[in-house]
């Protein structure tokens, strides 16, 4: 189990309370991110949990460290504020040994202490991809990273998640990597984890601004030039009449150099899939 932190002492010290109360114990990687808390002590004093400081904020990419150095053939992800069900990881583990081109299972959701789905749940559970015969549950395009498991070969052979984008969509990118290097991403509801969201959070606006900034270096790094084309003018249109849109365009064109240069188009089967999802929601 890989966790990537910061600054979030008194909240990952719940989440670990929570994990290793499951049986049988995960082994848990913890990413420090260069906290400026006491994250790496905290982190270290819970027995079986290796904390592992970096010297920078590498954002999500900081998982990538954890994978790798993961003993299992799968890997579940958390966030510091969020952990999973008893049953979850066995679960889990029984659908990716029957699966083998299984790359990623995007579990169920359930937030705060009322256990509401996330709305992520239902749009997963009625993906426009269907469930082919092959998967355990609907075929899926996009994940929560607070609540996904992953084989490890199939995110080594993906790449990992981008450093460029830092952090914000993260989870798209993925999910087309691993759709494009041949593996498929289902969605199972029985597979359940739990999300308190952590009230030391960026400001909304922050978020929203990541969120649009990556997903159109996303655009630019796998889709067509003319996706890329459209998309981008659509964003420049929005700005003029959303004024708080500009920054995310100016982190667009800082990156635009080096998204680039990691430009690869996905295959048209993904594409397709890419184009059917943005059309069952609008």
């Amino acid at each position: 189990m890989v966790i990537a932190t910061r600054n979030r002492a008194s909240e990952l010290a719940r989440t670990l309370t929570e994990l290793r109360a499951l049986r049988p114990r995960p082994r848990i990687v913890v990413l420090d991110n260069a906290s400026d808390d006491d994250t790496t002590r905290v982190a270290g004093g819970f027995d079986g949990v290796s904390v592992i400081r970096l010297p920078r904020n590498l954002g999500a990419a900081a998982r990538n460290l954890g994978v790798t150095l993961a003993r299992t053939p799968y890997v579940a992800f958390c966030d510091d504020d969020s952990w999973w069900a008893d049953d979850a990881l066995a679960r889990a583990e029984r659908v990716l040994d029957s699966c083998p081109r299984l790359g990623l299972v995007a579990a169920r959701t359930l937030v705060g202490p009322g256990n509401r789905d996330d709305p992520v749940n239902e749009l997963m559970a009625t993906s426009p991809l269907g469930r082919p015969a092959r998967l355990p549950g609907p075929a899926v395009l996009g994940f929560l990273a607070c609540a996904a498991i992953v084989r490890k070969e199939a995110f080594l052979r993906a790449g990992g998640f981008s450093p460029l984008l830092h952090f914000g969509a993260e989870e798209r990118l993925m999910a087309l990597d691993l759709a494009a290097a041949g593996w498929d991403l289902c969605y199972m509801a029985d597979i359940r984890a739990h999300h308190h969201p952590s009230s030391q959070r960026p400001p909304p606006v922050w978020r929203r601004q990541a969120e649009l900034r990556n997903n159109a270096l996303i655009t630019w790094m796998r889709r067509p030039l003319r996706q890329c084309v459209t998309e981008t003018a659509g964003l420049f249109g929005r700005a003029v009449r959303e004024p708080w849109i500009w920054p995310a365009i100016g982190g667009v064109l800082r990156r635009l150099p080096w998204a680039l240069a990691q430009r690869r188009r996905v295959p048209p089967e993904v594409e397709r899939q890419a184009l059917e999802l943005a059309e069952g929601r609008t």
